[in-house]
């Protein structure tokens, strides 16, 4: 009997070793958080990818995140999307009415958004302008962008975690999170579409160090 308890102890401690080690010591619990939390522990630096907008010249992602040494919100999105994408959008607008009412108030700080489209084939700058019309972005705080090169843009998904996935139909699945990026040009910080509070109040709280 003695040998069956002890054995049973041994597979205990062999399950909660496994689950610390698993879940970063019993931080987390699924793939996801523990993507987010390995970027708050070792920051993930924007590749020097090309990156394509209605307002500007083609030119690199991580220039252009670090441009202005300022804090950066980013989404990602394709403008035929009917699903994740309007709340994206709808967050997104919330975050410019935050920020302008900063700057409105004269306590703004270096924070600004930035949306990706990864259907940079149909997502081209005629597109991404008419598209920023319709959402009232204000380009002093919100720009859009795309990346052309269909190689660059798989490696820019892939180093940042993002999943889309063609439907078949011309759509696609995918995750939809606001990625803060600090003014080095390295995503520091992953929140849920929920968490747009959450989200600003960090990007502003980052930003104001810079000050």
């Amino acid at each position: 009997m003695w040998r069956t308890t002890l054995l049973s102890i041994l597979m205990v401690l062999g399950g909660w070793a496994s689950a610390r080690w698993l879940t970063y010591d019993f931080q987390v619990w699924t793939d996801e958080g523990a993507r987010r939390l390995e970027v708050a522990l070792r920051p993930v630096k924007a590749p020097a990818v090309t990156v394509q907008g209605p307002e500007e010249s083609a030119h690199d992602l991580s220039t252009l995140l670090a441009t202005g040494s300022g804090v950066t919100v980013v989404d990602f999105f394709y403008t035929h999307c009917q699903s994740v994408c309007l709340s994206l959008g709808s967050s997104f607008q919330q975050l410019q009415a935050a920020l302008q009412a900063d700057r409105a108030k004269g306590s703004a700080v270096p924070v600004r958004l930035l949306s990706i489209s990864f259907d940079g084939a149909r997502d081209d700058p005629a597109t991404l302008a008419t598209y920023a019309r319709g959402l009232h972005a204000d380009p002093t705080l919100w720009n859009f962008v795309r990346v052309p090169d269909a190689a660059q843009q798989a490696l820019l998904l892939q180093r940042l975690g993002i999943v889309v996935v063609p439907d078949g139909r011309g759509d696609y699945e995918h995750n939809a999170a606001l990625l803060v990026f600090d003014a080095q040009g390295r995503m520091v910080r992953i929140f849920d579409l929920a968490e747009q509070q959450l989200a600003l109040d960090y990007a502003r709280s980052l930003a104001g160090k810079l000050q």
